[in-house]
């Protein structure tokens, strides 16, 4: 083994920085042992100098940094120096390199400039790839000696691969114990809000916080989906990279969350000055080129202006997220903090929460039920059920509300099996009372899936209701999406028995040729258009004709938003089939259905009408 090399730390040193950096190489920054802190990393360069006899060791970052240890001490940093292109090229390849004798290399023996280090040239060189556990490739560790090797032995080969993949480990453990992020070893939150806290503690007044939210949750997991995690990092390093060439240079840019980056602006009247937001998201829009595959995000940039009082007890990364979320959805890209709007999206929240609570519970959820009449007997043949809760300290939510929310929280499934068990069970009772009445539910497009069928049947057998006496609402915009598909959920249902009715139709799609493949029992108009035949003779215009086409089309015609006896009157002579609305009936409660049911001796009807003299 040998004892003495030579290989003075000073002398590798001065070498390097004689030497000239060749304008078309990367040229190594100084490093220094806090910059690139990999625990244990020291122990491990010791290990590999012992085990292979070699004088010199470096880590070299695919970066272009490199770090260099010299009889497995690390060398102090002086100034930059050129990487020869034999570095770059083990950093970059994810092979092991093996140089036994750079004088008998063709490509290494007249380089310019030549392999060396220190007083003399480096002769054997070998690299391995280092990479993270989650198999992210960093760089290469790089031994080299001013003396030749006949070969490289497999348990010294074994010895390099192994201390690479220890050097791996202690990367990723660094980005623990270091605060930075191991895909773009920025530093990460803990260190954002400890720099943070330090700015407004040194006599700033205030600070601008920034956020930029790389693409949409959504949308970053198709990434993933489509191309992999690597072409998510490189994304990540890409984006960094040019947010990098905007922010100042003595700003920090930190990673705080899997997608997204924020930085702490001095209170230099941002805002003066919009012109360099707008350049900032000019240069984010701009397509990214990640792994020979070109990429555009959609980026978002939020602000937020605070203080030290507003530091303590607050959390301005939930704030400006707030910001940055909001400017995804805006033209220009980038907004500034609103109160009122987060207070309204965090009451929202609480909202889904409790909704989620009272779905266990049921005793904030609540079924009304509004009838609906024949036109030709004048009599109630059926019963539609609308959720309604009322909140303990907010009284009634809007159903347009709540079940918006629901939608969103993925809480659909779990309202609309709530709303079906409520209702068949209820149904049943009214039936074994003698009245022969049918159930419409309304089900969202989140429901119309395969265990539709499934769990309709189930709750059916439950409660002993024939699915004959069932109806399934969906609206016209949730049919005409993904045609194919949806015929076939609605197929299955038909043949269980259970009707389909198109809701809301008129406000969506309209599509007629997707509209006659569908198998769907009846058709209900917007009320929409039916509240404004009063007054308006298109809306009048649009109900018949939409009636008539209906009804050609083998559709049972339903009008909703019956409100005065002029449009009830208005709708008899036209090619409907039955109405709904406040002037036949407010939805009910439960306990007001069957006296209502009892007391109601039937509307004027149309062959009431015919038969008059």
């Amino acid at each position: 083994m040998r004892t003495t090399t030579g290989w003075s730390p000073g002398q590798h040193a001065a070498g390097h920085q004689d030497a000239a950096p060749d304008a078309e190489l990367p040229v190594e920054p100084a490093a220094s042992t806090d910059s690139f802190a990999v625990p244990g990393f020291d122990a491990v360069v010791r290990l590999v100098t012992r085990s292979l006899d070699v004088p010199l060791v470096a880590l070299v970052l695919n970066s272009g940094a490199a770090y260099w240890f010299a009889d497995g001490n690390e060398m102090p940093a002086s100034g930059p120096r050129a990487l020869h292109p034999l570095f770059l090229q083990a950093a970059r390849s994810l092979a092991p390199h093996v140089v036994l004798d750079a004088l008998d290399d063709v490509g290494l023996r007249d380089a310019t400039p030549p392999l060396t280090a220190g007083p003399g040239p480096i002769r054997f060189f070998a690299s391995e790839p280092v990479g993270t556990l989650t198999g992210q490739h960093i760089g290469a560790l790089c031994v080299m000696d001013p003396q030749p090797r006949a070969a490289l032995s497999e348990s010294e080969q074994t010895a390099l691969r192994d201390a690479a993949t220890l050097i791996g480990t202690g990367v990723v453990l660094r980005s623990y114990l270091g605060r930075t992020d191991p895909i773009t070893q920025l530093p990460h939150r803990y260190a954002f809000f400890d720099d943070l806290r330090k700015h407004l503690q040194d006599g700033e007044a205030h600070a601008w916080v920034m956020a930029i939210d790389v693409a949409p949750v959504q949308r970053f997991n198709a990434f993933v989906r489509a191309m992999g995690h690597a072409y998510a990092d490189e994304l990540m390093r890409a984006v960094a990279a040019r947010a990098l060439t905007w922010i100042p240079s003595d700003v920090h840019l930190y990673q705080v969350g899997a997608t997204r980056f924020a930085a702490v602006l001095p209170d230099n009247h941002l805002l003066d000055d919009t012109a360099r937001l707008d350049d900032l998201v000019e240069r984010l829009r701009q397509p990214f080129d990640c792994l020979g595959i070109p990429l555009t995000i959609q980026p978002g940039v939020g602000l937020l202006k605070m203080n030290a009082a507003e530091l303590r007890g607050g959390d301005p990364l939930r704030l400006v997220m707030n910001a940055s979320y909001e400017a995804q959805q805006h033209p220009r890209g980038w907004t500034v903090y609103n109160r009122l709007q987060d207070e309204q999206q965090r009451q929202e929240f609480l909202l889904v929460t409790e909704l989620a609570a009272a779905l266990n519970e049921g005793e904030e959820l609540d079924l009304h039920y509004q009838p609906r009449i024949d036109l030709d007997t004048g009599r109630c043949v059926a019963l539609e059920a609308l959720a309604r809760w009322h909140h303990p300290t907010l009284g009634a939510i809007p159903p347009a509300h709540f079940v918006a929310l629901a939608e969103r929280a993925g809480l659909m499934h779990s309202l609309t099996q709530w709303v079906m068990e409520r209702s068949v069970a209820q149904l049943a009772v009214w039936r074994r009372g003698g009245h022969d009445i049918k159930l419409s539910l309304n089900v969202s497009s989140t429901d119309l899936g395969a265990d539709l069928v499934n769990r309709l049947r189930a709750v059916a057998e439950r409660h002993k209701i024939g699915l004959d006496t069932l109806e399934l609402e969906f609206t016209e915009s949730t049919l005409m999406e993904h045609s194919a598909l949806t015929r076939r959920h609605l197929t299955a249902i038909r043949q269980l028995g259970t009707g389909i009715a198109i809701d809301d139709f008129g406000t969506g799609y309209s599509n007629l040729a997707a509209l006659r493949q569908m198998p769907a029992t009846s058709l209900k108009i917007d009320q929409s258009f039916v509240r404004g035949m009063g007054t308006s003779p298109h809306d009048e215009a649009i109900v018949r004709s939409v009636a008539e086409l209906a009804r050609n089309m083998g559709f049972r015609v339903v009008v909703e938003g019956v409100e005065t006896s002029n449009i009830y009157e208005s709708v008899l002579g036209m090619a409907c089939d039955e109405a709904q609305g406040f002037h036949i009936a407010h939805p009910l409660p439960s306990c007001d259905v069957p006296n209502w049911l009892k007391a109601h001796v039937g509307m004027p009807s149309r062959r009431a009408v015919r038969w008059a003299p």
